[in-house]
């Protein structure tokens, strides 16, 4: 039998002030894979995103991660909604990189990335320096660990982000238009490190406009435009062959 899909959305609706932003998403994504969403602005790629770690709660439908309904739980056959504590430790397994960076600034590198392994997860302050370290080093960050985000680059900044979202050792991480604040000439440190972290198996759903970055490292595209899944398939099959319409129209800004 097949595995069952690390992440599973079933027709989930979103609405902001009745303006209905999701209109019945699905999509499954196996573990250990990279699954890049490319769109338009307005399309709903970052609030489906968010609705995955019960950034923002849905209308309509059903997420599952690893296997527990996000946001609910069954009792006595009646979905009953958890409450922030458990929402908080459904949360904890999940990685995030936004688009800003959202680094404490009055930390240090090394205290950004320790203070949720400690804090939230409990580990000793050793053991969270330690994997923190060897984090650091992952995403090439390891000479800047007693800096402050202000005395770093963007694409430092972006970078210490991706490090504080792993150390929570995560079953899946998020990205959601992670270099869409950064200079042009700091785009390609970011996408380095993440094509490392796809290269060792991370489970991964990106929110991009990247091309270059869904054509190297995606397992699989997806393109979403209104609310709706319009295509998926691989990267060849989409970006180099889309089917729809829309698809084609989108991919050609960026040849």
């Amino acid at each position: 039998m097949d595995q069952a899909p690390l992440v599973r959305a079933r027709n989930v609706h979103k609405a902001f002030h009745h303006v209905e932003v999701l209109k019945g998403i699905d999509l499954d994504v196996k573990a250990g894979e990279v699954v890049v969403i490319l769109g338009p602005s307005g399309s709903g790629k970052s609030t489906f995103l968010r609705c995955i770690n019960r950034l923002e709660t849905i209308d309509k439908g059903s997420i599952f991660v690893d296997g527990e309904q996000i946001g609910y739980q069954l009792r006595n056959g009646k979905l009953q909604p958890l409450s922030n504590r458990a929402i908080a430790t459904q949360r904890s397994k999940i990685g995030m990189v936004f688009q800003q960076f959202n680094l404490y600034p009055h930390m240090t590198v090394l205290q950004n990335v320790i203070e949720a392994p400690i804090g939230v997860h409990g580990r000793s302050r050793d053991e969270a320096i330690t994997e923190a370290r060897e984090l650091l080093a992952k995403v090439g960050m390891s000479h800047k660990v007693n800096a402050y985000p202000r005395q770093l680059s963007g694409g430092q900044q972006q970078r210490v982000a991706i490090a504080r979202a792993l150390a929570i050792r995560p079953t899946l991480m998020l990205f959601d238009e992670p270099t869409s604040a950064l200079d042009p000439e700091l785009v390609g440190e970011v996408l380095t490190t993440m094509r490392s972290l796809a290269d060792q198996g991370l489970t991964m759903i990106v929110v991009t406009h990247e091309i270059g970055f869904a054509r190297e490292a995606a397992d699989r595209v997806v393109f979403m435009d209104g609310g709706r899944v319009v295509e998926e398939g691989s990267p060849e099959a989409v970006l180099e062959n889309p089917r729809h319409p829309r698809t084609r129209s989108f991919l050609s800004r960026f040849i």
